[in-house]
Formats: structure tokens, sequence, C-alpha cells
């Protein structure tokens, strides 16, 4: 799989005084990309479960070597949508599976720059994919009769990064997802906390064992 070159990390993290500051009931996470920084920040208090399946992945280094690979781009305006990324279907990275908190409990709404945990049919199988808008994205939300997706918080610096890879070339995929994987995946180089101390899971890290020496 080809993937974009990795920009130099001393280049792509931005200044301390580019990042908001951490605030209560929040914990602020940098992925570090081919395409730059991306700082999100995760409602702890509103969506305590999403956000620490999400951590739990971070501290783990789950996220790493991972890469951006879908760009969902409106019909209407291109410039706004989704892209998503995480570990696709490897299963040597996934975590066991949590309950879905929907926007109709937590009142965290798919809005820009909302990061969201993407999932399969059913309402439980987030884990180790995720999503950032552009622009809002209320199709996402709970509904009656619709369960929606987990937003779980916002994206607070790299808003620029995103919109990029948002626009970068795409095709392949099929059903729901026609068209719109990235023909070069963006890199995650690494996924960062920012607040707090790593607390890793114990978890086997499995895909460890298959990395090239």
């Amino acid at each position: 799989m080809k993937v974009l070159p990795l920009l130099a990390l001393a280049v792509a993290i931005p200044a301390a005084a580019q990042i908001p500051g951490p605030r209560p009931g929040t914990v602020r996470v940098r992925l570090d990309t081919g395409a730059g920084p991306i700082v999100v920040a995760l409602d702890m208090r509103r969506a305590p479960r999403t956000s620490a399946n999400f951590l739990a992945y971070v501290d783990d280094g789950r996220f790493d070597g991972t890469v951006f690979y879908r760009a969902a781009r409106g019909k209407k305006d291109p410039t706004h949508g989704f892209i998503q990324g995480g570990i696709r279907q490897d299963a040597k990275r996934i975590l066991p599976p949590f309950a879905l908190e929907p926007t109709s409990k937590t009142g965290i709404r798919h809005l820009d720059a909302t990061i969201s945990m993407a999932r399969g049919d059913s309402p439980s199988s987030a884990g180790g994919n995720f999503v950032l808008t552009v622009g809002p994205t209320p199709q996402m939300d709970a509904r009656p009769g619709y369960d929606g997706y987990a937003a779980f918080g916002h994206v607070i610096a790299g808003m620029d990064v995103v919109k990029r890879i948002l626009a970068l070339p795409s095709g392949g995929g099929i059903d729901a997802m026609k068209g719109q994987m990235i023909l070069r995946p963006v890199p995650i180089v690494r996924a960062v906390r920012l607040d707090g101390k790593p607390q890793p899971t114990g978890h086997p890290r499995v895909w460890k064992l298959f990395e090239r020496r």
C-alpha cells in the first residue's frame, strides 16, 4: 500500500502556543500525521466510555503506523464531509467492543470539527476507527429509530490539515464508501496523549510481532 511520505515531525508539530490549553473534563490527544499535526480534545464527562476507548488505543500505541484512508466529501459542497482513519480491519490491533453513547444522551452533536467513532451495522461495533468532520454532519446524530454515531470531542488545532486530507484524490471502495478511499493514504505516525499519564491496557500488542525489524 502506498502512503504519503512522512513529514519531518520537527517541522510538523506546532508551537505550544498554537494549541489551546487543557480544560476540565477533557483530555487532549495529538495525532502526528504525514500531512501535519491534528489535536483533538476528548469529552470525558459527557462521553466517558467512548473517550476511554480512544485513549486506550492511544496509550497502547495501536494508532501508531495506521492511516487516514477515507475522504467522504459532500455532493453539493465537496469542501464539507469527513475523513476517516484508524486500524481499518486489523484484528491484531482491535480492543474489546463497548456500548454506544448516542448523541441523544451525550448532547455532543456532529458539528464542524467533531471527532466521532466509525462503526458497522451494530450500534456497539465501534472500535479502532474514527472520523473528523468538516462542516456539520447532522445525519450522523441519533434520532427516533436511528442510533447514529458516537461523537466524543472536537478538533482544537489542525483543522487545516483535516481539510487538506479531505481534498485528496480518492476512488475505489464499494457501497457507502464508493469513490471515497484516499488513493495515497495519509500515515498516522503516532498518537500522543497530552494530558495525564498514559494508561496502557495490558492487552497483547500482537501487531508488533509482524513489524519489520
